[in-house]
């Protein structure tokens, strides 16, 4: 009791003063209580703020799929343990996001109170020091207790936690024990880095087996005179055939990437799944020489597909790259797509490429807004009707866009919006690839793909029973998420010179002028981008436009637009931020926070960081918000 005390004492006085006596603290702590001190870390937070829908954990899900694969059984087989001693097992990935939870009920219970349950992000960054966090952050296995944790939601629970590594050193996840901090026991962090070295040790395995799997199957592939390699899932060359190698007689061992210096060009790629746990195990890539790239398109170099074209901007963001990735894997098949996405961000454009770089590329792609089309005339908009069929019906009859979309891609933009009625036609003409016009007795056989996309959470709808959920199943074959721009500011500059060069403006921006874009959350993404660059070129349609030029046009444009001034407004909230303790501008930055992710609704940003409203109002005046 009497070092609990202490360590209580220890943490308020470095929360309210920033003085620590190090000899209190291990090591490890006292380094990352400074770094969530730095980061502005809220140590008054009483739960995870940042949880994932039900679509967007399937999609966390699916690229942790041989983690996951691997560690489920250890945590089963820990079952009866965690239950009997009160604690809880759970795997994270590298992003800091729970994707699996088991153990005792009543200790679930507990910790759904401080929202820690599957889908919540638990790093440092969100919640403070923790051994989730930390082990992320620090690449070893930690344990940390009571109120060794930053932040006051974990002050009662007790953690350790270990990372997980392949066969390379890259790291695949975290996983963790946890529970009440009475019920803490002194072999919880030896038992975490057991499990996690058992873990590591079957990837290996995994990894050996897969290799000598892969090489027999390559004994056919190589055999024959086109120019095919065979790589492993770590893109590297294991085998190729005689054209190949009469031309790079090195090739083996290489990357996939280097080897296509040697003037060869992807031609279209196989996955190689194992015969036992039907995974990927390496690549079979069929090769083209001095192939030439396709005009007006952007080529995407890439091992993992055929040459892949985009007529957007990739730009070098982490989470678009894997935007990318996930529709390079998925284009060559024929697979349902689902994309989820806000408003703004691209999703057609997405759907385009994954039609482009598929085997239909020659076929028509047809765009359908569910939202945009009255209920009344979505059926005939869908399925068209023959000569005749309704008062008002053209001559000629209309095809409907499935029949126009036949032998190629369709894309259903909105799909939450689409009636209850509309969605058991919907999933029959899914199931038996065939249709009836309106007024028609003649059925037509469709051959085609489906690519659907919403701004909605489907799954919740589902739930709701406004979504049919057969109809779910249908269209939820391979989820893609496509982040928002503020998830990817990197890659800003890439887009506004990807804009201007597609309109021919040879405009020159003040060295400011993309600091001053990433100040900005883009709740329009990147739609609003483009349009804020339009509205430029019209307001200063010169070559040239110099800084002050530049603020005024930013604040005049949009009252929404929240960017600083380069003088008055600077200062005055600088002058305003000294004011604050340390805990006021906690308060503060939080409300900033909700007020962006509600859109300015102080009634449900309240809510959200669970305050009266009345006490919001108060603290918007004392901040000047």
């Amino acid at each position: 009791m009497t070092e609990t005390t202490c360590y209580l004492n220890t943490w308020k006085r470095f929360v309210n003063e920033g003085i620590l006596d190090a000899s209190r603290l291990n090591k490890r702590i006292m380094e990352s209580w400074y770094r969530c001190r730095k980061k502005e870390v809220n140590p008054y937070l009483h739960m995870g703020q940042h949880i994932l829908s039900d679509d967007l954990l399937a999609v966390q899900k699916e690229k942790s799929s041989l983690f996951l694969n691997i560690a489920l059984p250890h945590l089963d087989k820990m079952r009866d343990v965690t239950e009997e001693s009160e604690m809880m097992a759970l795997l994270v990935d590298p992003d800091g996001y729970v994707l699996s939870f088991t153990g005792n009920q009543d200790v679930l219970h507990d910790a759904r109170k401080i929202n820690f349950t599957e889908g919540v992000r638990w790093t440092e960054g969100e919640v403070g020091t923790n051994a989730i966090g930390t082990a992320l952050q620090i690449g070893e296995a930690v344990m940390i207790s009571g109120t060794e944790h930053y932040s006051v939601a974990s002050h009662g629970w007790s953690c350790s936690a270990a990372p997980i590594r392949n066969d390379d050193g890259k790291l695949l996840g975290v996983i963790d024990v946890s529970c009440p901090v009475n019920r803490t026991h002194p072999f919880m962090l030896g038992m975490v880095a057991s499990i996690a070295h058992a873990i590591e040790h079957e990837l290996c395995i995994r990894a050996r087996q897969n290799e000598v799997e892969l090489i027999h199957r390559c004994i056919e592939l190589i055999e024959t005179n086109q120019p095919v390699i065979v790589c492993n899932n770590k893109n590297v060359v294991v085998a190729t055939s005689k054209s190949v190698r009469q031309k790079v007689s090195n090739c083996v061992g290489m990357k996939v990437n280097e080897l296509l210096q040697y003037e060869f060009q992807i031609a279209m790629e196989t996955p190689i799944l194992s015969d036992t746990h039907k995974g990927v195990i390496g690549t079979c890539i069929y090769l083209l020489e001095e192939a030439a790239n396709k005009p007006n398109q952007r080529f995407i170099p890439s091992f993992s597909s055929k040459p892949f074209y985009f007529e957007g901007e990739a730009g070098t963001s982490k989470t678009f790259q894997h935007t990318l990735d996930d529709m390079k894997r998925v284009a060559p098949t024929d697979a349902s797509v689902y994309i989820l996405g806000e408003t703004g961000t691209g999703k057609e454009l997405v759907a385009k490429a994954i039609h482009d770089n598929s085997s239909r590329k020659d076929g028509p792609f047809i765009a359908l807004n569910c939202g945009a089309i009255p209920k009344e005339l979505m059926e005939s908009e869908l399925f068209g009707y023959v000569e005749g069929a309704f008062t008002g019906a053209k001559r000629q009859g209309y095809k409907g866009k499935f029949e126009q979309a036949n032998n190629g891609t369709i894309f259903l933009d909105e799909i939450g919006e689409i009636p209850p009625s509309m969605q058991v036609a919907l999933l029959r003409v899914l199931q038996e690839r065939k249709l009836t016009p309106i007024g028609g007795t003649k059925e037509i056989p469709l051959n085609i793909r489906i690519v659907t996309a919403t701004h909605r959470d489907l799954s919740q709808l589902v739930n709701e029973g406004t979504f049919r959920k057969d109809l779910y199943y249908r269209l939820h074959v391979y989820p893609m998420y496509v982040p928002p721009l503020r998830e990817r500011k990197e890659d800003i500059p890439h887009l506004v010179k990807y804009f201007c060069q597609k309109n021919n403006w040879n405009m020159k921006w003040p060295d400011e002028f993309f600091d001053r874009l990433m100040e900005y959350d883009w709740p329009g993404n990147i739609r609003e981008l483009f349009n804020v660059l339009e509205r430029l070129q019209i307001v200063s349609p010169s070559a040239s436009i110099d800084k002050f030029q530049l603020a005024d046009l930013l604040h005049s444009l949009d009252t929404h637009f929240r960017f600083t001034t380069p003088s008055s407004t600077k200062n005055e909230r600088a002058e305003t931020s000294t004011e604050l303790t340390f805990r006021e501008k906690i308060q503060k930055d939080l409300m900033i926070e909700a007020l962006q992710k509600t859109k300015g609704n102080v009634s449900l940003a309240a809510k959200l960081l669970d305050i009266p409203r009345s006490t919001f109002y108060k603290r918007i005046q004392k901040f000047n918000l």
